[in-house]
């Protein structure tokens, strides 16, 4: 299983719309996935129907160290597709993390349970520094970190999401790397010099940073992000065809090129997506 952490010490950037796509995607392509909802705020966990809901989520797998996966995994509507809900209410976990001998390691040593189950754990997290949130990098293989194309952003991306990975390089001496990042250019308005220049900026920003890249793929500010939102669907299921007259890729072509860049071991599953041949499970109404 590999586990990928979509991060941002930056809240509003799309980390969400991220995990959901990404996870759609990859279901549809075929991979066991769980997506694993680790913000407050639970966004991730209300994106997509459910055809069973479990009787717990996140707080019971980190407060408990609950094993049992009948009793932690919601299973969506799209095929393959599972969800681990946010479910800590009363904001118990960052404090309960925090004071825990193993809690910035809890995740990482719970992941065993869910590792013969699945392909791919896409995590959401928080967008501000956390326990919550240096745990789901220590647990992580790869970690996603959207950046929206303005300066004030590259500048946080420095002083928060950089910070954060060079701040828990000393576990490196139990063994345990930082996991590679990865900074992708989040809505891109179709005409924007601004764009343009974030990412030569971001491109200077990391180019001696260890382990830090900025991916080629783009992902334009369009309407379907919103839209297959609403309709409780993955993007490229909305839009499997670019609209005449516009620059910017299908929505299908830009998630099928930043899966294939991010998990290039999976290209020819996702060379076979299509929006149009999918088929869901009947989903939970009410």
């Amino acid at each position: 299983m590999i586990v990928t952490s979509i991060i941002s010490t930056k809240g509003g950037v799309g980390k969400t719309t991220t995990a959901a796509n990404l996870g759609g995607f990859a279901a549809d392509a075929g991979l066991r996935v769980v997506l694993l909802d680790l913000d407050l705020q639970p966004t991730l966990s209300s994106y997509f129907a459910l055809t069973e809901r479990a009787a717990g989520g996140m707080y019971e797998l980190l407060a408990f160290n609950e094993q049992n996966l009948d009793r932690l995994v919601s299973h969506t509507a799209i095929r393959n597709l599972d969800l681990i809900v946010s479910n800590d209410d009363r904001g118990q976990l960052n404090t309960l993390l925090l004071h825990a001998p193993d809690g910035r390691l809890r995740l990482r040593h719970l992941l065993p349970v869910l590792r013969p189950h699945y392909d791919l754990m896409l995590i959401d997290t928080q967008g501000a520094r956390s326990v919550m949130l240096e745990m789901a990098v220590l647990a992580s293989d790869l970690a996603v970190s959207p950046v929206t194309p303005e300066i004030l952003a590259a500048r946080e991306l420095r002083r928060g999401t950089l910070q954060l990975i060079r701040d828990i390089a000393p576990f490196r001496h139990w063994g345990i790397e930082p996991p590679p990042l990865r900074l992708l250019v989040n809505r891109v308005p179709p005409v924007s010099s601004n764009a343009r220049l974030v990412q030569e900026a971001l491109h200077q920003m990391v180019h001696q940073e260890a382990g830090v890249t900025v991916l080629q793929t783009p992902v334009p500010a369009i309407e379907a992000y919103p839209r297959a939102a609403t309709l409780s669907l993955p993007v490229h299921r909305v839009e499997f065809r670019r609209p005449a007259g516009r620059s910017a890729p299908a929505a299908l072509e830009t998630v099928r090129s930043l899966a294939s860049e991010l998990f290039p071991q999976w290209q020819a599953q996702f060379a076979q997506v299509s929006g149009r041949t999918t088929r869901s499970r009947e989903p939970i109404h009410g």
